[in-house]
């Protein structure tokens, strides 16, 4: 039985990396580009994650940065903790938007993407749940295979995921903005496969980290630099460090400005 439990570990690795690094880092922000055989497999295993087809997960996401905390964001954590988690996904709204995916037409002329959404259901089921029964049944337990490395991981990935559009806009800092709700969090990163810097991800979306500092956890970073480095991906865009260093100067000296005002105030009273 320990088996399964580390076989759904290794699934919700693969599932999450897939979201992270290819739904999110590749496909919607465009931080890097890789080699079919690299888009394919994170296309068929974030297919496995149960969170819909790259079309529709990258238009959504491409809405909630272009209209980040306005009643157009799918996920506005301004209408609750709850709605920004999960209440968006259960009681999905009429679009707002006359295009049916108004944010991925680039994503319509890539092959591949196109191929994920024609047959999104199909490789979800065979590879989120059909695959993992199989994997169960080699390790003695094709009923804990089903429940465990498909059912219980499909649930643990989709809370990961959704902990980025809620917690991550709640918990921690304004490190680099204050112009949206995200917020970086060094303990949200270990549950969300390194997203948990999320000031920094709203405020240089274009680059391929999350985690900007060597010591940051973000295993997304180092699975894209990795495949660099054989070759499987090339082109990953960095913000340069004075604008990051710049965007950082400006925010404490926000915080210290305030704080001297309060201090003032607090000495007035």
């Amino acid at each position: 039985m320990p088996s399964i439990f580390i076989a759904a570990l290794v699934f919700a690795c693969l599932c999450g990396i897939s979201i992270t690094v290819g739904y999110h880092r590749l496909f919607s922000h465009r931080t890097f580009e890789a080699a079919w055989p690299v888009k394919l497999f994170l296309l068929v295993f974030g297919a496995a994650a149960f969170q819909n087809s790259l079309l529709k997960w990258g238009s959504d996401h491409r809405v909630h940065h272009k209209f980040c905390d306005t009643e157009k964001d799918p996920y506005n954590i301004n209408r609750g903790f709850f709605w920004a988690h999960m209440g968006w996904v259960m009681f999905r709204e009429p679009s707002k938007f006359k295009d049916q995916f108004p944010m991925s037409r680039d994503l319509l002329k890539d092959e591949l993407v196109v191929w994920q959404h024609k047959y999104y259901l199909p490789i979800a089921v065979l590879v989120g749940i059909v695959l993992p029964g199989l994997v169960g049944y080699l390790l003695g337990s094709a009923l804990g295979g089903f429940a465990v490395i498909g059912f219980a991981r499909i649930v643990a990935v989709h809370h990961s995921t959704f902990l980025i559009n809620s917690l991550c806009h709640v918990l921690g800092a304004k490190t680099y903005s204050d112009e949206h709700t995200a917020k970086d969090s060094p303990i949200m990163a270990l549950f969300t496969f390194g997203e948990g810097y999320h000031n920094f991800h709203h405020t240089f979306q274009a680059d391929y980290r999350n985690g900007v500092k060597w010591y940051h956890f973000d295993p997304s970073k180092w699975a894209i630099w990795s495949l660099s480095k054989v070759g499987m991906a090339k082109k990953l865009k960095r913000v340069p460090e004075t604008t990051i260093r710049n965007a950082r100067i400006k925010m404490e000296q926000k915080r210290f400005a305030a704080s001297g005002a309060a201090n003032l105030i607090s000495n007035q009273g």
